[in-house]
C-alpha cells in the first residue's frame, strides 16, 4: 500500500502529512504530529479517552482514519486553550477536581465543550423528556451526554460540577 499526503487541519494549523491511508487519527495526531494530549484508551471506541472535536461535533479519533478528515477543521485538548489562557472548561475542571489520575481528562473535557454546543443547539439526548423543547441541562442529561467518556477514578460528581458551572456562565 502506496501512502498519501493528507492535509489536516489540527487547532487552526495547516499540516501535510504523509501517512498510510490505515492510520486512525488518534495515530496521526499523537505519532505524526505530536500532540499527545489525546489519548489512547481502549482502542475501540469504548472509553472516550481519545475524543476530539471534527467540525464542532467530539468524535472518537480512535475509531476513524486521518485521510477521511482532510479539510476538516480538528480541535485537540491542546487546541483549546487560547492566548496561554485555559479555555473555561479546562479551568472549571481543574477548580472542581474533575480528575484523579487525568489519563481520560483530555477526552472528557473535549467531549464537555462539545456537549454543551450540542445542549446550546438543542440536540435531545436519551434522557431528554420531552424532545421537542430543548432540554434542560440536568445532571441526568450531562450523565447521559458523558456517558461515552469512562473515568476509572470515578471523579463523575466533580465533572458533572464542572461542566455545570461552564453551562451556566461561572468563572
Amino acid at each position: 500500500m502506496h501512502n498519501e499526503t493528507v492535509a489536516l487541519t489540527v487547532n487552526g494549523r495547516r499540516h501535510a502529512l504523509d501517512l498510510d491511508p490505515r492510520v486512525t487519527l488518534l495515530d496521526a495526531l499523537r505519532e505524526h504530529l505530536g500532540l499527545t494530549g489525546t489519548k489512547k484508551g481502549c482502542d475501540q471506541g469504548q472509553c472516550g479517552a481519545c475524543t476530539v472535536i471534527v467540525n464542532g461535533q467530539r468524535i472518537n479519533s480512535c475509531l476513524t482514519l486521518a485521510v477521511m478528515h482532510a479539510g476538516d477543521e480538528i480541535t485537540t485538548i491542546e487546541g483549546l486553550e487560547a492566548d496561554g489562557e485555559l479555555h473555561p472548561m479546562q479551568a472549571a475542571f481543574v477548580s472542581h477536581d474533575g480528575l484523579q489520575c487525568g489519563y481520560c481528562t483530555p477526552g472528557q473535557i473535549c467531549s464537555a465543550v462539545a456537549l454543551l454546543a450540542e445542549h446550546e443547539a438543542g440536540w435531545p439526548s436519551y434522557a431528554t423528556a420531552e424532545v421537542a423543547t430543548a432540554p434542560a441541562l440536568t445532571d441526568a442529561e450531562i450523565a447521559e451526554r458523558m456517558s461515552g467518556n469512562i473515568c476509572r477514578c470515578s471523579a463523575y460528581p466533580n465533572i458533572v460540577s464542572a461542566i455545570r458551572e461552564v453551562a451556566e456562565g461561572g468563572p
